[in-house]
């Protein structure tokens, strides 16, 4: 009996089975690599304040401008609960008076 292959040439037989069994023969994803949110989160959302705080007019185009305040608030909430509030608020803050400007 000759051995089964597929359309490339490679042998297809009880062995390829084991790759959708169970146990230690089944293949597994890779784990993620580990992310650390609250900093990148926290990087991220003290240098928009930054650019903000230094602004005498609104430093992006109105639809950018939007966008980030919808955004802001949302990567807060990787931070601790303080923490978030505060940056919110200082934020809300400076685009107030950016928008007065």
């Amino acid at each position: 009996m000759s051995e089964e292959t597929d359309l490339f040439g490679q042998p297809t037989g009880p062995d390829q089975l084991s790759l959708f069994g169970s146990g230690e023969a089944r293949m597994q994803a890779p784990a993620p690599a580990p992310v650390d949110h609250p900093a990148r989160a926290r990087a991220k959302l003290t240098a928009l304040l930054e650019v903000v705080r230094a602004a005498k007019t609104m430093p992006w185009p109105e639809r950018d401008a939007r966008m980030w305040q919808t955004v802001f608030p949302q990567m807060a909430n990787w931070l601790p609960d303080d923490e978030a509030n505060q940056l919110r608020l200082e934020f809300s803050r400076e685009i107030e008076r950016l928008k007065a400007a």
